[in-house]
């Protein structure tokens, strides 16, 4: 079981995407480096612009680097910077430095185009739908942030607000074997599965306040 500590730290603002797709700018903060770079691998081929964020230096330059390499055309549209948004108490002003370090003037939920092309995507864990034992908190967190991008949804208006749920890295790595035998579809999710996820929230202009679930069916099982 793993422990609250490990999956709060994957769970505080896993991904907030901010996206246009075709020559646009595409920002995710945090999370888990094979989904962030199945999304990213989505996003540049669509020729939008990429910047990752993570309290990380390691994972950030890994990240980059990867990305570089596979799109050396694009390689100047490619950019990552540490940040640490887990002070409440500065957030505010971390998020807008970050935001002119990626050439966005302003913090996203102030400034973001207000157009249905502008989209915002919250993660959040399946946990919230099937609680495991000993994951009280996590399952108050992560349906707080579903009830949060309905929210958002509606203060935002025109701009997307959407969330999605999947099984996190760390449960998908210590539980592979029982993921594989609870599940209806028998296998974890790749990153690229549950990359498609966030890649239609991002593109479709007709969604917002949804819940996206990728989670292998593991409700169903």
């Amino acid at each position: 079981m793993l422990t609250n500590e490990i999956s709060e730290k994957s769970m505080r603002v896993l991904s907030w995407l901010i996206e246009w797709v075709f020559e646009r700018h595409v920002l995710i903060l945090g999370g888990s480096l094979d989904i962030d770079y199945a999304v990213a691998d989505g996003s540049l081929a669509s020729g939008a612009k990429f910047t990752i964020s993570s309290s990380s230096p390691t994972k950030v330059n890994t990240a980059v680097s990867c990305l570089k390499s596979d799109y050396p055309s694009q390689s100047d549209t490619i950019a990552g910077f540490p940040a640490d948004l887990s002070n409440p108490e500065t957030v505010e002003d971390d998020l807008d430095a970050l935001f002119k370090k990626a050439e966005s003037s302003h913090v996203a939920s102030r400034h973001l185009p207000k157009s249905n092309t502008s989209s915002i995507a919250i993660t959040s864990g399946s946990v919230t739908k099937k609680p495991a034992k000993g994951w009280t908190l996590m399952s108050f967190y992560g349906g707080g942030l579903s009830t949060l991008a309905k929210a958002l949804a509606v203060d935002l208006a025109p701009i997307k607000a959407n969330v999605t749920e999947l099984w996190t890295e760390e449960q998908k790595a210590s539980t592979a074997q029982v993921v594989a035998k609870s599940t209806l579809t028998g296998i974890p999710a790749k990153g690229e599965d549950i990359a498609e996820a966030y890649l239609w929230l991002m593109k479709d202009n007709n969604v917002t306040g949804a819940v996206a679930e990728t989670d292998s069916d593991g409700l169903l099982a």
